[in-house]
């Protein structure tokens, strides 16, 4: 008799009568906490599709435009506008944040060349070790990795402040405990809960601008209670500079932080069905609304709100409504109804930031694992596509949160993030970097562009572009760091601003060392693993007979975005 595997799972040895047995909603719930059934086939036995690692395929179009929206639209917008208001003035603030648009439309567009082809689970670290160096794809995970899990305790800190605007008779601990049970239970429900509530989180921010937008237009024109027009007035005094190109360098570093977590489509591109349409439309319509609502409300907000205003960096912590622009401005305007409401939109923005982290976090930790960069316990993946394990260390890293309710809370909060301040520029960096190098050896191994089901419109000068407006930013960052506006230099404030550098750089030459990675080159990389093929003069095909019974208006649509 022939000795079968242990670890296999024999059909034929289950009795034919429990099939006819419906587990319970208890053991349902249990079996889900398991590894899924071994299958040769890419559909699970429920029919939803999974990727080689586990992870469901269960997101939509709509799914990966408000997760990376919901990820890149919050308090930056919100609130820390307001102080790059204060530090560069109108002119500067517009500068910086299209310059800062262009550069991520052209990372957006790599990353989505790529991920089509590699929807691969925490593709910015994999796509780095597989293209450029392993020893660099270990440090950009566990930097993006750092990242999202210091903004954990952060984010959870920062929505139990939000809830104190109300009421401060309930210790900040309860709220932190609260939220960190809701943010628990939303990641349980797997990746397509994950999804559902990030849209809904991200459509109440979206509105939010929109009203806001529309409503400072009305202020801008003399619409307002107090019937004053404004027009460009802030812009000739005070001015549309502030201090100079010292203060322009300091925009110009948070208008990159304010678009942290648009390359979230990356990430979840293992988790997204049909890939090759969904991740080229989220990109683009990503990149079109992200830049139209910074673009636009900063713009109403430089009109609104004089960049002297004491109101801008009065606030008593970084989340305060009272310090945002936008209050400030309908406040100004004789309208007192806005606070409250716009607090619950801050609140909804952490929450979804939170989420995002958890989210970002585990699928980064999972990713590691797989690649040997991680321990390997937190490659587990359960038959709900839940990378268990990864979750479990995130919420326990959310834990730290507790520290802001002593004394040396906010000196610790201050050095965690510390830890990640440049974390964005460093992954957008690499993404370029990687798409130069995906085409170099595409090209080099007898492969043309019309075998990608998407290319990027501005191909390698685009991704060139954005490596470099990268560097200008860090560049600006230490500058900056090194020479702060209206202060002197300060050791402290230096490392407080740069120490994700040197971090990178000991994990980059640490694993280099110990593993004796080699550097990739075009001719050997390996294009073939995880990599999906496409028929792509019939993908076209279904692409020009499906855009033939479209109306005019939504072909404008679709080619702009």
């Amino acid at each position: 008799m022939k000795k079968q595997p242990v670890n296999c799972f024999i059909i034929d040895s289950i009795p034919k009568h429990l099939d006819e047995i419906k587990p319970t909603i208890w053991q349902r719930i249990v079996n889900s906490f398991k590894r899924p059934l071994p299958s040769n086939t890419e559909l699970s036995s429920d029919g939803i599709e999974r990727n080689e690692s586990g992870l469901q395929r269960r997101l939509t179009n709509r799914h990966l435009q408000m997760i990376a929206i919901g990820g890149s639209i919050g308090t930056g917008l919100f609130i820390g506008s307001g102080s790059a208001l204060a530090t560069g003035g109108p002119a500067s603030l517009l500068i910086a944040f299209i310059i800062i648009g262009f550069m991520l439309y052209n990372v957006s567009m790599a990353l989505g060349e790529i991920s089509v082809v590699y929807p691969i689970s925490g593709s910015f670290a994999t796509l780095s070790s597989r293209f450029l160096d392993p020893a660099w794809g270990f440090a950009m995970g566990w930097n993006y990795a750092l990242g999202w899990l210091t903004l954990i305790p952060l984010e959870l800190t920062a929505a139990g402040l939000v809830i104190e605007y109300w009421t401060n008779s309930i210790n900040v601990a309860v709220w932190i405990t609260v939220l960190l049970i809701i943010i628990l239970l939303i990641n349980f429900f797997g990746v397509r809960g994950y999804g559902e509530i990030e849209f809904i989180l991200s459509a109440i921010k979206v509105i939010a601008v929109l009203v806001f937008i529309i409503l400072g237009i009305i202020l801008i024109f003399g619409g307002g209670p107090n019937h004053r027009y404004l027009g460009v007035k802030y812009w000739r005094e005070p001015g549309s500079f502030a201090n100079g190109f010292k203060g322009l360098c300091s925009v110009f570093v948070t208008a990159g932080f304010a678009f942290a977590g648009t390359e979230l489509v990356g990430l979840a591109a293992a988790e997204t069905t049909h890939p090759e349409e969904a991740i080229p439309r989220a990109t683009k319509q990503v990149f079109w609304r992200v830049t139209l609502f910074y673009i636009v409300s900063l713009a109403i907000i430089g009109c609104l709100v004089p960049y002297t205003s004491s109101r801008l960096l009065n606030g008593s912590n970084s989340y305060d409504a009272s310090a945002a622009p936008f209050v400030i401005a309908i406040e100004e305007a004789g309208i007192r109804v806005l606070p409250s409401i716009f607090n619950a939109v801050i609140l909804c923005s952490v929450l979804s930031v939170g989420n995002s982290s958890v989210y970002g976090a585990s699928r980064t930790l999972c990713a590691l694992a797989e690649c040997g960069q991680a321990p390997k316990i937190l490659t587990y993946i359960d038959r709900k596509g839940r990378p268990l394990s990864s979750i479990a260390l995130s919420m326990l890293v959310g834990l730290i949160a507790y520290i802001n309710c002593a004394h040396v809370g906010a000196q610790v909060f201050n050095w965690l993030l510390a830890i990640s301040a440049l974390s964005s520029f460093f992954t957008w960096a690499s993404i370029c970097a990687c798409h130069i190098v995906f085409r170099s050896a595409w090209k080099a191994q007898g492969h043309s562009l019309d075998e990608l089901p998407f290319v990027a419109p501005f191909g390698v000068a685009g991704s060139y572009i954005g490596f470099a407006l990268n560097m200008l930013c860090l560049i600006a960052q230490f500058y900056i760091a090194l020479f702060p506006v209206g202060g002197s230099p300060n050791a402290e404030a230096f490392f407080q601003a740069y120490l994700a550098t040197p971090v990178i750089i000991i994990c980059y030459i640490g694993w280099k060392l110990w593993k004796k990675t080699p550097f990739m080159k075009p001719l050997t990389i390996d294009l073939d693993t995880g990599r999906r093929i496409f028929d792509v003069p019939k993908l076209n095909a279904n692409r020009i007979a499906d855009r033939k019974t479209w109306s005019l208006w939504k072909k404008i649509y679709y080619y702009l975005c």
